[in-house]
Formats: C-alpha cells, structure tokens, sequence
C-alpha cells in the first residue's frame, strides 16, 4: 500500500511540473504621447519627426520632455498631428491604425468630429496629438 501511495505520489510530481512560460516583450509599434483638445495649430497638416534636431525642439515642451529619450532619439519618429481650429468641443485627432511593411510604416490617422445636435463645449478647440513610431522607417500617412 505505501508502494502505491508513493509510486502516485512520484507520478502526480512529475505529471505536474510546471510549465515554463516565456515572457515575450512585446515592441510596440507606436505610442501616443499626448492627445489633447487645446494647444494645436490653428491650420490642420501632419508633421513627421525624424531628424534629431527636430526631436529634440519636442523635449522642449513641458508635456514631452520626460517621454522622450536620448535613445528615442535615435531609434523613433515622432508624428504631430494637428486637426486645426474647431469652433466647439467634441473634435479629436489620432491614431486609427499602424501597420509596417518591409520599407516603411502606414499610419492610418483618426479624426473624431461630434455628432449633430450633440452637447459639447462652446470654446474654440485645437485638438492635436503626438505619436512616437519606434522605428525609423519611412512614414506613410492615410
């Protein structure tokens, strides 16, 4: 009977080891750094980052400096997106999508405006947004 006990109790050990899971760090593709509804451009355009003096004028900003860096630098592209001004509230800008190829990265913008007849603020707005692309690929903007 102990034979049997223990001869279980081996198998359960053995049968129950446990499994090694790998952590896999997982690189993301892009990153929004700052989204916000005041603050852009008056005039909408898109703006891609790539050269390291160009990053470095974003370290100057109050919001950004403690999200980018030095190997950021040298690593990433920064995108600024601006929707330009809005008469009201209810207007944002973003990412929709980000997908990269073997030459380049295809950045899909969002933009978000209020549904007619909705409540929003009666203030002008210049919604924008700032995105690092950890790669310093060719940007394509849709």
């Amino acid at each position: 009977m102990k034979n049997v006990i223990l001869s279980l109790f081996a198998i359960s050990l053995v049968s129950c080891s446990s499994a090694s899971i790998k952590t896999v760090e997982t690189n993301k593709l892009y990153e929004v750094l700052s989204q916000e509804s005041y603050g852009g451009a008056s005039i909408r355009f898109f703006e891609i980052l790539s050269l390291p003096e160009e990053i470095k004028m974003l370290q100057q900003d109050e919001n950004l400096k403690n999200k980018i860096s030095p190997t950021d630098i040298q690593k990433s592209n920064f995108i600024i997106l601006n929707m330009g001004e809005k008469a009201s509230g209810g207007y944002s800008i973003g990412i929709d999508n980000v997908v990269e190829t073997e030459k380049n990265i295809v950045v899909t913008v969002k933009e978000n405006v209020p549904a007619t007849g909705s409540m929003v603020t009666q203030a002008l707005t210049n919604p924008f947004c700032v995105v690092k692309i950890n790669s310093k690929k060719e940007i394509i903007i849709k």
